[in-house]
């Protein structure tokens, strides 16, 4: 997308955003939206309507949804809305699990883009992350990096535009990342949403803080730390693969329908209790 394509006064423009709790928004915490997030995808949908009013926005990501939900429950929603825009993070979720046929996964992958690509929307993919949850899981980088070059391989043959969260290098600082170690912290949320629509080629007003120094932990304190994450986030998160049951059980679409993201009640409850962090979103 260019930046002339921004021009008010043209028919709505679509934006929708499919996948799980990466693009709902986890980890960047809004209690005044809905499910209680905000999220990269929210951020984009704002400086797309900032610099062009007809802009409107549906996100039908739920977390702990699997590639198949998506095929199966969000694809068809999305296309009957005519996006102009869809963006598709999934995948995560399936890589997880115990016995993934990581083939079998891109093919479903690559049906849903090609669905998306056939009516005419235009489709963002992103790779994956090495997200540093523990090294327990460290063999989880073999599957990650498999996915990682089938979504690279679909986005080229498929004219797709690709976010490669894979190169992001400002990942290895910890603090991009929620206490669950799982998802993107606001201040990762915040550098998604500048990435994402960098790659657009949208003008935006986006420009995250510095980090600075990187605190530094004692041996003690990183083994509290781990303690820690294993009572509060692994063994629930294990508990609910076991029982086979998923966090968004119960949980619906943030927004199931395009809307004015930046007219939406929500939001502006959102900038009035949190100003310091809707400034700091804006640059």
């Amino acid at each position: 997308m260019t930046e002339a394509q921004y021009r008010p006064g043209r028919r709505p423009r679509i934006f929708v955003a499919l996948g799980d709790s990466f693009t709902e928004g986890v980890g960047d915490e809004a209690a005044a939206l809905p499910n209680g997030v905000r999220g990269w995808a929210d951020r984009v949908a704002e400086q797309l309507e900032l610099h062009d009013s007809s802009w409107r926005y549906a996100n039908l990501a739920i977390r702990g949804k699997r590639l198949v939900h998506v095929l199966e429950e969000q694809l068809a929603v999305a296309i009957a809305m005519k996006p102009d825009l869809v963006s598709i993070y999934a995948g995560g979720n399936d890589l997880l699990g115990f016995r993934t046929d990581v083939p079998s996964l891109m093919a479903i992958y690559a049906e849903i883009v090609a669905e998306l690509r056939s009516h005419g929307s235009q489709v963002l993919l992103f790779t994956g992350y090495p997200v540093p949850i523990s090294p327990l899981l460290e063999p989880l980088k073999i599957r990650n990096a498999a996915y990682n070059q089938a979504v690279r391989r679909i986005a080229s043959e498929q004219d797709a535009l690709l976010v490669d969260y894979w190169c992001f290098e400002k990942f290895q600082d910890q603090r991009m990342w929620a206490d669950d170690r799982l998802h993107m912290s606001t201040r990762g949320h915040i550098y998604m949403a500048k990435k994402v629509l960098e790659v657009l080629h949208a003008p935006h007003v986006i420009d995250p803080a510095p980090l600075g120094m990187p605190p530094h932990y004692s041996r003690s304190q990183r083994l509290r730390g781990s303690l820690d994450w294993t009572q509060r986030h692994f063994g629930p998160w294990l508990g609910r693969r076991i029982r086979r049951v998923s966090s968004g059980d119960g949980l619906s679409p943030r927004y199931p329908e395009p809307v004015s993201i930046l007219q939406s009640q929500a939001l502006k409850a959102s900038a009035i209790h949190n100003q310091p962090e809707a400034a700091a979103a804006r640059g």
